[in-house]
């Protein structure tokens, strides 16, 4: 098959951390005789000081041409720190998502066997903890109109979504769940928002056409809860983009790192597959970045783009392996602790020779 990817390393790690996924999706592109091509793009705060911009027209078109996205992360303290910035990496990350019709970001919350002593939860808690998180992404309070009043002085940014919008993401969320253990959640606080009035309305319309899922409502702050309480009573979980944005975060702690957790951002035109984590600039440059969740987003993009399960698997497997053998970043070593780039190579080289 031909695989032909849009590379877009972005800020901070991401250019060390893509590059251990690259080494690996070649590894896996030559052992099953898969055509690769890849071209890399501009983005986030790198974009914005080569170009002005953070989400480039020519990155774009590159992302339109291509049958998926590896994408590393966005973010600079620079821009952070002020607050009158008129152009953010951000920016860049929020236009990708609504040109390319990114509607639904996938993340996987999976506990790993040799780290659960690494959870901040007790291991009876989170052992067998498996679930996914699926997060409206181009709606909701992040996409409605915002501004300012009253010289300045009143802010205001509203929460909109369609019955459309609504419908799509929710059909998603029963797909999943047709696939794993048919119990969907649907989060909103249609005690308080209009917006999650209709979420629930247009769930409880849905639930019937699924009469193999269980489907669940449950108030934001009580999901908030629960996942820490009892995290594998979870099965698929579906919400708005703010509560999911939280809530996705929230989770990714149970399994003891967010060098860890991949993504996948399913799209109209095209998908893109990153790491869940920021661009954590305190290490960028220094090779010390668990570049892990980034290979196992490249698992997500076999799997999800081009429908090639046994890769995606024999990516998983070198993860798990690799981690095993304790060949792992400074982020989770008991022992010695091993670079970026080793641990790259040691996933590719599994790859490789399995």
């Amino acid at each position: 098959m031909k695989l032909k990817l849009a590379v877009l390393p972005g800020d901070g790690i991401g250019p060390e951390i893509v590059d251990q996924a690259l080494k690996v999706v070649k590894a896996v592109a030559e052992k099953f005789n898969h055509e690769l091509e890849y071209k890399f793009g501009l983005t986030g705060a790198t974009a914005i000081d080569q170009v002005g911009e953070p989400y480039p027209e020519e990155t774009h078109q590159l992302c339109m041409q291509s049958d998926a996205v590896l994408f590393g992360a966005i973010g600079d303290p620079k821009f952070d720190n002020n607050p009158k910035a008129k152009v953010r990496p951000e920016q860049g990350l929020l236009a990708m998502r609504k040109k390319l019709g990114l509607y639904a970001n996938i993340r996987p919350v999976e506990t790993f066997e040799s780290l659960l002593h690494k959870s901040p939860l007790r291991r009876e808690l989170v052992e067998g903890a498996n679930f996914v998180a699926i997060r409206e992404l181009t709606g909701g309070i992040y996409f409605g109109e915002k501004g300012r009043k009253d010289d300045g002085n009143t802010a205001f940014d509203t929460c909109t979504y369609t019955r459309a919008e609504v419908e799509r993401i929710l059909k998603l969320g029963y797909e999943f769940a047709m696939k794993r253990n048919k119990k969907l959640t649907v989060v909103d606080k249609a005690n308080v928002l209009e917006s999650s009035r209709l979420w629930r309305e247009v769930a409880q319309e849905m639930a019937p056409n699924y009469p193999d899922v269980t489907t669940e409502y449950m108030f934001v702050d009580n999901a908030a809860m629960q996942i820490i309480q009892w995290p594998k009573n979870f099965d698929v979980m579906v919400t708005e983009n703010m509560f999911g944005d939280i809530l996705t975060d929230e989770a990714s702690v149970i399994t003891g790192s967010l060098g860890l957790l991949p993504s996948a951002s399913i799209g109209i035109h095209t998908s893109v597959f990153e790491p869940i984590h920021g661009s954590y600039p305190q290490a960028a440059g220094k090779n010390i970045a668990n570049p892990v969740a980034t290979i196992l987003s490249a698992a997500m993009m076999f799997e999800y783009a081009f429908g090639l399960m046994e890769e995606g698997a024999l990516i998983r497997e070198a993860v798990a392996a690799s981690m095993a053998a304790g060949v792992v970043t400074v982020d989770i070593a008991e022992g010695k602790a091993h670079s970026t780039s080793e641990v790259g190579d040691w996933i590719a080289a599994y790859v490789a020779a399995k």
